[in-house]
């Protein structure tokens, strides 16, 4: 599986951004796909995935009623909707993809393919 994420860019506090993680492979839809992000200094943390059956969607806390996770499976995209934006989400976001249905950790060593990252950055 092959991952290209796109989208980022410059936004104010309060704005809004669309992330995209573009993905090959004829099973993509089976895959569990998701979204990290790593500031300046900091570990990479989940911020939200989506399950390969079943419509489950999961978030980090600090994202959740903010942003929202969904994808397309004929298109094999699956999108990362950031509003009400804060500094604080300033970061490089990173698409990820994991080789089975269903989130079984928050880690980075629980997904197995990564895009190449796109910078967002909020300015307060």
């Amino acid at each position: 599986v092959q991952l290209q994420g796109f989208g980022g860019g410059l936004v104010q506090t309060g704005g809004s951004l669309r992330l995209f993680c573009a993905a090959s492979g004829r099973t993509f839809s089976s895959y569990l796909m998701g979204w990290f992000r790593q500031a300046p200094g900091k570990e990479r943390e989940f911020v939200a995935a989506f399950s390969g059956y079943g419509s489950i969607t999961y978030y980090a806390d600090s994202v959740k009623a903010r942003f929202t996770i969904s994808r397309d499976n004929a298109k094999n995209t699956v999108y990362l909707q950031m509003n009400s934006l804060k500094p604080e989400d300033t970061a490089v976001y990173y698409c990820a993809a994991a080789g089975r249905s269903f989130l079984a950790g928050r880690g980075t060593r629980d997904f197995d393919y990564w895009g190449q990252g796109t910078q967002v950055t909020v300015s307060s």
